[in-house]
Protein backbone atom coordinates (compact mmCIF):
# COMPACT_ATOMS: atom_id res chain seq x y z
CA UNK A 1 0.00 0.00 0.00
CA UNK A 2 1.02 3.66 -0.87
CA UNK A 3 0.31 6.66 0.14
CA UNK A 4 0.90 10.44 -1.10
CA UNK A 5 -0.12 12.97 1.46
CA UNK A 6 -0.10 16.41 0.13
CA UNK A 7 -0.21 19.81 2.16
CA UNK A 8 0.15 23.47 1.65
CA UNK A 9 -2.87 24.70 -0.49
CA UNK A 10 -4.87 27.65 0.19
CA UNK A 11 -5.85 31.11 -0.43
CA UNK A 12 -3.11 33.66 -1.99
CA UNK A 13 -3.22 37.01 -3.40
CA UNK A 14 -2.14 37.30 -7.06
CA UNK A 15 1.37 37.31 -6.60
CA UNK A 16 1.42 36.09 -3.51
CA UNK A 17 3.72 32.89 -2.80
CA UNK A 18 2.91 28.79 -1.78
CA UNK A 19 4.98 26.09 -0.86
CA UNK A 20 3.48 22.49 -1.71
CA UNK A 21 4.53 18.90 0.22
CA UNK A 22 3.80 16.21 -0.77
CA UNK A 23 5.33 12.65 1.47
CA UNK A 24 5.00 9.32 -0.28
CA UNK A 25 5.18 6.15 2.24
CA UNK A 26 3.98 2.83 2.06
CA UNK A 27 5.17 -0.62 0.59
CA UNK A 28 8.00 1.74 -2.07
CA UNK A 29 11.45 -0.03 -3.47
CA UNK A 30 12.05 3.19 -5.66
CA UNK A 31 10.31 5.82 -6.87
CA UNK A 32 11.98 7.37 -10.19
CA UNK A 33 10.15 10.60 -10.61
CA UNK A 34 8.04 12.18 -8.48
CA UNK A 35 5.67 15.61 -9.93
CA UNK A 36 2.59 17.49 -9.62
CA UNK A 37 -0.44 17.71 -11.88
CA UNK A 38 -2.99 20.33 -11.35
CA UNK A 39 -6.50 20.28 -12.56
CA UNK A 40 -9.18 23.59 -13.06
CA UNK A 41 -12.61 23.16 -12.85
CA UNK A 42 -13.93 22.47 -16.59
CA UNK A 43 -10.02 21.59 -17.60
CA UNK A 44 -8.12 18.59 -18.24
CA UNK A 45 -5.54 17.84 -15.22
CA UNK A 46 -1.94 19.31 -16.89
CA UNK A 47 1.69 18.30 -15.59
CA UNK A 48 2.67 21.32 -13.85
CA UNK A 49 6.69 20.56 -13.13
CA UNK A 50 8.24 16.60 -12.61
CA UNK A 51 11.44 15.68 -11.29
CA UNK A 52 13.32 12.62 -11.59
CA UNK A 53 15.62 10.87 -8.66
CA UNK A 54 18.53 12.70 -10.29
CA UNK A 55 17.19 15.77 -9.78
CA UNK A 56 16.42 16.24 -14.09
CA UNK A 57 13.39 18.74 -13.79
CA UNK A 58 10.74 19.42 -16.47
CA UNK A 59 7.71 22.30 -16.22
CA UNK A 60 5.14 23.28 -18.07
CA UNK A 61 5.55 26.65 -20.03
CA UNK A 62 3.26 28.47 -18.35
CA UNK A 63 4.95 27.98 -14.89
CA UNK A 64 8.75 28.46 -15.84
CA UNK A 65 10.57 31.16 -14.16
CA UNK A 66 7.72 31.26 -11.26
CA UNK A 67 7.90 27.86 -9.93
CA UNK A 68 10.52 25.44 -8.67
CA UNK A 69 10.10 21.71 -7.38
CA UNK A 70 12.68 19.84 -5.60
CA UNK A 71 12.81 17.22 -3.93
CA UNK A 72 14.26 14.97 -0.68
CA UNK A 73 15.09 11.54 -1.91
CA UNK A 74 15.81 10.13 1.75
CA UNK A 75 12.44 11.05 2.60
CA UNK A 76 10.73 10.52 -0.75
CA UNK A 77 8.94 13.88 -0.31
CA UNK A 78 8.57 16.60 -3.23
CA UNK A 79 8.08 19.93 -2.81
CA UNK A 80 6.35 22.92 -5.20
CA UNK A 81 7.37 26.00 -4.40
CA UNK A 82 5.24 28.66 -6.48
CA UNK A 83 6.08 32.18 -6.50
CA UNK A 84 4.13 35.39 -8.47
CA UNK A 85 1.46 33.44 -8.38
CA UNK A 86 -1.92 34.18 -10.99
CA UNK A 87 -5.26 33.61 -10.56
CA UNK A 88 -4.96 31.30 -13.32
CA UNK A 89 -2.61 29.13 -11.54
CA UNK A 90 -6.12 28.10 -9.44
CA UNK A 91 -6.46 24.07 -9.40
CA UNK A 92 -6.15 21.22 -7.48
CA UNK A 93 -3.15 20.48 -7.37
CA UNK A 94 -2.30 16.58 -7.39
CA UNK A 95 1.20 14.94 -6.58
CA UNK A 96 2.34 12.43 -8.53
CA UNK A 97 4.68 9.67 -7.95
CA UNK A 98 6.43 6.47 -10.30
CA UNK A 99 7.39 3.95 -8.16
CA UNK A 100 7.90 0.58 -8.09
CA UNK A 101 6.92 -2.04 -4.57
CA UNK A 102 9.20 -4.28 -5.31
CA UNK A 103 12.58 -5.75 -7.28
CA UNK A 104 9.89 -7.27 -9.69
CA UNK A 105 6.93 -5.58 -9.40
CA UNK A 106 6.06 -3.27 -12.40
CA UNK A 107 6.35 0.52 -12.43
CA UNK A 108 2.72 2.53 -11.64
CA UNK A 109 1.88 5.80 -11.27
CA UNK A 110 0.53 6.92 -7.76
CA UNK A 111 -1.73 9.80 -7.04
CA UNK A 112 -1.88 11.99 -3.53
CA UNK A 113 -6.06 12.96 -3.18
CA UNK A 114 -5.54 17.05 -4.09
CA UNK A 115 -4.99 20.33 -2.32
CA UNK A 116 -6.72 23.39 -3.62
CA UNK A 117 -4.99 26.36 -4.93
CA UNK A 118 -6.72 29.17 -5.16
CA UNK A 119 -5.27 32.80 -5.71
CA UNK A 120 -7.60 35.80 -5.65
CA UNK A 121 -7.97 39.21 -4.34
Amino acid sequence: QVQLVESGGGLVQPGGSLRLSCAASGSIFVIYAMGWYRQAPGKQRELVAAITSGGSTNYTDSVKGRVTISRDNAKNTVYLQMNSLKPEDTAVYYCNAFLRIGPLAQPYDYWGQGTQVTVSS
